[in-house]
This record gives structure tokens, sequence and C-alpha cells, in this order.
């Protein structure tokens, strides 16, 4: 900062030039394109479909609107504007307004360079403080936003209410010469919309009935849920017709960036003295829950299911994970199927549920979603499950001594506090299930992982309607699916 100019002359010997935001905006845009600068790096998922709309934008000298469900980081795009901002901008301090001090927009900052010449003093903002935003709720009214007349100030500067020194200046004013996001637009109330206008098309503010006019500096960032924007009518049209740029936001497209997303924004790293390993196998079981809750009947999809449930998610399972560590004393613990149903309360909160979902209630709707995001694994990596096959001796593939052992009448019960080693005792008695496991699902650390492995084989199984299960207390009871149906039936029969 040492090397900056502190005063107006010395700023005019530099090559300094007043430029307004937009311009400035496309100017660093052009410079990082010809450099091949990485742009929206912390955002994944938009590199062909939703970065090449907001370059157009920039390049443009638009206002955006950032159309898109609930969590699909419409406000992180906002916010990584920033980025293309000049790194340090020169103001006048004192004055609210962040003003030019070759460009002032206020009568008062150019009567304080009148009087004082070259030597009015300057000061630097950095990038970071030039964005600003406001959450539209109903109650957001124009004095938040562009700011209102100070009656008490006004009598005690003896000024008449016209003066702008009288003027407390708002949220969008003092982002002047900077960029601006009204998120979930749709809530603002239709009388402040209109009040928008004229920032929008003049870009200037007026305040209330008086003469007081000053021109505005703005990029202007809008979001909004697409359902409300085109159904609910809630963004007027005029101000609509005044936002240049419209671009669609997505929930990730593949299981690849889903991963990515929610490992970059999970916090998993816990400094319990427990060290958790969270098998690959079960990463994509958390991705999985998504994916299925964005198709499943039970759920409003119009709603959306933010991406920040993948991430409770797997924060939870985790915490599971970690909780069953420190109870049995084992310093290292492996994520396993059983610790996902402590945890669907990172799912209940998240989605919207339709009358069929409410029906079943949303712990049964999360249990659904978890059971079949284990299926989809499950039918990922394991023999396809086959009722029949020719031949007596090949019914049910490579799963009928594992099946077999429950028709037997057998049960196997799991709990997802009971530690690795009881369990992987409990699971090598049935016959074949450690085999299978090892041979079909991908583990990175198979001493560590086989137990989780072969939880997933028998809850697949289960998923798959050839076993069945009781869950109770946290305790899970598998069994023979089939021989169950047989023996109610003969009870009912006596």
């Amino acid at each position: 900062m040492s090397d900056r100019p502190t005063t107006l002359g010395q700023l005019k010997s530099t090559r300094y030039q007043p430029s307004t935001v937009k311009a400035e905006l496309r100017r660093n845009m052009i410079a990082a394109l010809r450099d091949g600068t990485p742009m929206f790096q912390n955002v994944i998922g938009f590199d062909k479909t939703v970065i090449p709309q907001i370059i157009n934008a920039v390049l443009a000298q638009h206002d955006i609107i950032l159309l898109g469900l609930r969590g699909q980081a419409k406000t992180r795009v906002a916010r990584q504007l920033t980025a293309l901002l000049d790194e340090f901008i020169p103001i006048l301090p004192d004055f609210p307004l962040n003003e030019d001090p070759l460009a002032p927009v206020s009568d008062g900052a150019f009567k304080f360079i009148e009087k004082h010449g070259d030597e009015t003093p300057i000061a630097w903002i950095h990038r970071d403080q030039r964005y600003n935003e406001k959450l539209a709720t109903p109650d957001v009214s124009m004095s938040d936003l562009i700011g209102d007349l100070d009656p008490i100030k006004a009598a005690n500067l003896k000024l008449d209410l016209s003066n702008e020194q009288v003027i407390h200046f708002g949220i969008i004013a003092r982002t002047n010469r900077g960029l601006f996001c009204i998120n979930e637009l749709p809530d603002l109330s239709p009388r402040i919309q209109v009040g928008l206008l004229n920032i929008m098309e003049e870009r200037d503010i007026q305040i209330r009935g008086f003469p007081v006019r000053l021109p505005m500096d703005l990029l202007m960032i809008f979001t909004a849920n697409p359902e409300d924007y085109t159904n609910r009518g809630s963004i007027i049209t005029p101000l609509k017709d005044r936002i240049e740029s419209q671009v669609h936001t997505h929930y990730p497209t593949n299981l690849e960036d889903a991963l990515s997303i929610t490992t970059q924004e999970a916090w998993v790293g816990r400094d319990s003295g427990v060290h958790v390993h969270v098998p690959a196998f079960l990463r994509e079981v958390v991705e999985e829950v998504a994916f299925a809750a964005r198709k499943s009947e039970y759920l409003d999809q119009s709603s959306g299911v933010s991406a920040r449930l993948p991430i409770a998610l797997l924060e939870n399972v985790v915490s599971n994970a970690e909780r069953r560590g420190l109870l049995s004393g084992e310093q290292t613990v492996c994520v396993r199927p059983v610790d996902f149903q402590p945890a669907v309360s990172a799912i209940t909160g998240k989605v919207e549920l339709v009358y069929q979902g409410e029906q079943e209630g949303a712990l049964n709707v999360a249990r659904h979603l978890v059971g079949r995001a284990i299926k989809a694994v499950f039918d990922r990596v394991m023999p396809e499950v086959k009722e029949e096959d020719p031949g007596e001796e090949n019914v049910f593939g490579p799963y009928k001594p594992i099946l077999d052992h429950f028709a037997e009448g057998k049960r196997v019960q799991l709990g997802d506090l009971v530690d690795a080693r009881a369990t992987t005792t409990i699971l090598q008695s049935i016959p074949s299930l450690k085999q299978m496991a090892d041979n079909h699902v991908p583990m990175e650390k198979p001493d560590l992982e086989s137990v989780a492995a072969m939880e997933l084989v028998l809850e697949g199984l289960h998923q798959s309607r050839m076993l069945g299960k009781d869950e109770v207390d946290g305790i899970h009871n598998y069994y023979d699916l089939l021989g169950d149906m047989i023996e109610d039936m003969e009870k009912d029969l006596k």
C-alpha cells in the first residue's frame, strides 16, 4: 500500500483513468481469457454450461440473473465475480459512495476536491470490499436499499432536506463502483422492484420527492428460483426486461462432479483422536441418495434437492462412525452401511414432501432414499441378482450359498455401535459373503474396508428383495424373506 498514491496530485501523475465497473470487469475478463487464467475455481460442474454464459454476460457488460433451484451455487458464482475486479481502486475517504477521486458524483465530494486541490487525500479499497448482497424479504424497504433523508441530521447541520448531505444512504448506494447481489428476487415486494427500475435503466438514485439525483456505477446480480420466476410471476415484467442476461444453473449431472463438490465442502477431517475412513463405494452411496431424491415420487421436484444434502449426510455418516470409535476405543474406524440409518436427519430437513411422501412420513422416505442409493451402488459393482436361473443347482446364481445360510432359519444382527472386529466375525460366518465382497467391491484398503463391503452385499440383497430385514433401536436383523413369509402363513392357518 505504501507505493500507492495518497493524494489526488500523485494519482494524476500515474496512468490511472476512471472506469465503470462493467468496463473494468470486461477488461479483466479479456485478460484472463487471453492468459488462460482459471476462473470460478471453487464452482464444479458448470464449465460447459453456466460459466460460458457468465463470461458472455460480462463481456457484454450485462446485469445478470441466475435462475436455479436451491443449493445450485448461485450465490457462490455471484461472489466469485469479484475476482475479475481490480485488486485495489482509489476512493475519497470519509465519503459513503466509494467515489472516484477523478470522477466524483456527489456535490460534497466536488466541493471537497475544489477546496483541497491536488492535496486531496485518497484511500484505496480492496476488491472484496466492493461486493455486497441482500436477501430479498417482503419487509425490505427502499430506505434499506437506496437510502432516506435524515431529519435529525438536517436539523443539526441546519441544512435543507433537499441537500444530499442529509441523506442516510442504503446498501445499494454504498456499493457504488462495485457488485450488488439481490438473492431470491421474487420475494422482494413489487413496489420495491419498481424502485429498482431507475437504477437498472437510468443508473441513478432518487430520494423521496426531493430533487437529489446521484449517478450510480454498479453491476447488478440477481438470483431466483425458476419456479418462482415463471409460475408465480413475482418478478415484475419491466424489471425482467432490464436484466439483460438470464443464466440457468443446475445440479451435478454426473457422479464425478457430485463427488468433487461434496469432497470440497464436507467437514470430515475430525480432531477427536479417531480417524474415520470413508470407502469410495460408500462415498458413492452418499451421492446416490441425492440422485435418488431428485427422481423420487415422494418429493416435490419443483423445490429441488440441494447439494447441501449429500454434504450434510456425509458429515453425519462420518459422525456416527466417529461416535462408534469413541465408544469402542478404536483409533481407526471405517464407515459402514449401518452408519447411514442414524444419519438420516441430514435428509429429512432438506426435502419437501408431496402428498404420498407425507403419507409415508419423512423418516421412512429418508430411509427409502438410502435404500435406493445402496441398491444403485450394489447393482453397479455386484453380479446381477436373479431369482431363477436355468438348472436347479444355479438358483440365485453366486448368491445361493449366502441365501441358503438364511434359508436354514439363521438370522444375522448388525449394529451401528458394534465394533469392526465383532461385526467381521459375524459376517464371516456367512458362507461366500467375504469372497463375494472381496471379488466384486472395489476397495482401496481391503483390510479396513472388507467389513463395509460385506455389509454392502448383505444390504444390497435386502434391497433386491432377496433378504428380509427388521430394524429396531439401531439393530439390523437380516433373515430369510421367503421362509419368514411361509412361517407367517402357517401361523395364520393355525
